[in-house]
């Protein structure tokens, strides 16, 4: 054990002076920024840099709605007399012209009404000879002027009850031809007939033989669908983007998602207390008809432009399911970055957030700058 002290001074020195000789170990280099592209001379010239601006953008509404009929081409038609159903003349989905019988009934009613209006003309044709006779005997000394007046005033009363009559049937449906027949032969026809009052087609029937029907009752919808309503719901806090003349894309699920193109004919003056909506109308010519009342459809409506900031669509690239551009940062170098952006018109699109103003863009050769940032990332790992 003594002889080993004078031995550990010289092995502590040779330990320090091994350690004084060892090369120290290289610091770890940064890796490479993966989002940071340099573009060589040859992709250079291929890329073009535009700053980020302003420009006027109108964003698209999209609302849910539904196909309706043109009330101004449709008719829900009824019979103008209670009665009872006797025949029925056409069927869902036959085409029919205007004046074209639908069903014909039985009423009494009717009946009635004429016998009525013949009593009437009769007896106000008889009091007209009455005062005739009644002005000769006059003329004659043989009566009072009093007595031609009497007769004159039941002759007045008798022909505004002709008048009344005439109007009932008028009422009732009878036309004029009909009346001067009824009046000329006297014979009464208890037989009235539902008629369309519009051409189109029959899209709705609510009758059968035999049923009673009232004035009120709605037995034939006849629609022309050569053209038809697209009616939707805009949210409150987005109706001052919306205007009449506005033009609107139509999509409808069941015939897959198709666009039919119109224009805004009406935006409604209340707002719907429940839904917090306006109504809004537009128009579209349906041939075909394809379109059917009662379809869902979606609304694509073009605002009124708004000024934006906004970037070419062909500055942007998808990346991981999201778009990014590539914002200069400094000569020939780009950095991608992550964007939120609107949807594409007119070959823009509006910057939601992720850009500022005056910063700049690739617009053109993005897809060749990404594709030269993935080569030189696989070759730094």
């Amino acid at each position: 054990m003594t002889a080993m002290k004078p031995l550990l001074p010289l092995l502590f020195a040779g330990a320090l002076l091994a350690g004084c000789n060892e090369t120290p170990a290289p610091a770890a280099q940064a890796p490479a920024d993966p989002l940071l592209v340099t573009a060589g001379e040859a992709l250079a010239a291929k890329i073009t840099v535009t700053p980020v601006g302003k420009a006027p953008v109108a964003d698209i509404l999209r609302v849910a709605g539904r196909i309706d009929f043109d009330e101004a081409r449709v008719a829900r038609i009824g019979a103008t007399v209670t009665g009872r159903v006797t025949d029925i003349q056409a069927e869902l989905g036959e085409s029919v012209k205007a004046g074209d019988t639908l069903a014909q009934l039985h009423s009494t009613e009717l009946g009635n009404a004429q016998l009525g209006y013949l009593k009437a003309k009769a007896n106000a044709e008889l009091l007209a000879r009455a005062v005739e006779r009644a002005r000769l005997l006059l003329a004659a000394d043989v009566i009072g002027a009093a007595e031609l007046q009497k007769r004159e005033n039941e002759l007045s009363v008798a022909v505004a009850e002709r008048r009344a009559a005439a109007d009932q049937l008028r009422v009732l449906g009878v036309s004029a031809k009909a009346m001067e027949n009824t009046s000329t032969s006297g014979v009464i026809n208890s037989i009235s007939s539902v008629v369309s009052t519009l051409p189109g087609v029959v899209v709705e029937r609510k009758v059968a033989k035999g049923q009673v029907v009232q004035p009120a009752d709605a037995l034939f919808t006849v629609a022309d669908l050569s053209r038809v309503w697209v009616i939707a719901q805009v949210p409150e806090a987005e109706i001052s983007l919306v205007a009449t003349g506005q033009a609107v894309e139509i999509e409808v699920p069941a015939l897959g998602n198709a666009k039919r193109v119109g224009r805004l004919i009406y935006v409604g003056d209340i707002v719907n207390r429940e839904t917090r909506t306006v109504m809004v109308r537009t128009e579209i010519e349906n041939p075909d008809r394809q379109l059917k009342p009662a379809m869902l459809a979606t609304m694509l409506i073009q605002a009124r432009p708004v000024e934006r900031l906004v970037v070419p669509a062909s500055a942007v690239v998808r990346e991981e399911n999201a778009d990014h551009v590539f914002v200069e940062t400094g000569p020939n170098q780009y950095r991608l970055t992550r964007v939120k952006l609107g949807p594409e018109h007119d070959d823009r699109r509006a910057v939601l957030s992720g850009l500022a103003e005056g910063a700049r863009v690739a617009a053109d050769g993005a897809f060749h700058l990404n594709n030269e940032r993935r080569r030189q990332e696989l070759e730094g790992s």
